[in-house]
């Protein structure tokens, strides 16, 4: 049933796709693309949005958030190129406080790095650089803060500080304030629990090798 619904979703998205202009879009979204083919990074992956569909690398079908993803970045294409790159919390986001996105946020994002990367700082810090991940100076103290490019003009701050004596891990992913503009709320925080899957996946690859 799950699988039919998402299926159903895909198509749905492909068809509005198809509508779009995407030499017309192209520029404000900071992508490349010609009027047959978009070409879309994510966190680190190239995908290629077209009228038939969605493609990674090797020419499959990403996952279904993914597909949601890059659909909603297509779709959402602002009137014009929007910057304010100061960092902001999700629930900052003006449309970001129902519940339910702010639980998954918290949930998917923040504290799977946390039970991922306790005590695992410098597998942290490896799975960002892997990632792409450049480090960065706030001017305040945390073990490790790393931005991230999570889409042309989307970048995610990490910010992690690790146990120590009483005091458990703690971790804050930030947004750039004008991300807004580019995804809704519930696609942000899919975009920031792609991040903490992609570390996590990172580690276990590390691990194996």
């Amino acid at each position: 049933m799950v699988a039919q619904i998402f299926e159903k979703n895909y198509q749905h998205y492909c068809d509005q796709i198809e509508k779009i202009d995407f030499m017309g879009v192209k520029d404000r979204l900071g992508i490349e693309a010609d009027s047959d083919l978009m070409r879309i990074p994510f966190l680190g992956r190239e995908y290629r949005v077209s009228r038939k569909g969605f493609f990674d690398a090797a020419g499959d079908r990403p996952n279904y958030g993914i597909c949601v993803i890059l659909a909603k970045y297509v779709l959402l294409v602002p009137d014009k190129v929007y910057t304010d790159p100061g960092w902001v919390s999700f629930r900052d986001f003006k449309r970001a406080s129902h519940f339910t996105n702010v639980n998954f946020f918290t949930s998917d994002t923040e504290q799977a790095i946390v039970k991922q990367f306790s005590g695992k700082l410098d597998a942290l810090a490896h799975a960002g650089q892997v990632l792409g991940g450049l480090h960065h100076e706030l001017g305040t103290s945390y073990d490790l803060a790393m931005e991230f490019a999570a889409l042309p003009r989307i970048s995610l701050l990490m910010l992690f500080n690790d146990k120590e004596d009483s005091f458990p891990a703690h971790c804050s992913v930030l947004f750039q304030k004008h991300a807004e503009f580019y995804l809704d709320p519930e696609s942000l925080a899919m975009t920031s629990a792609g991040l903490a899957k992609r570390l996590k996946e990172t580690t276990a690859q590390v691990d194996i090798n």
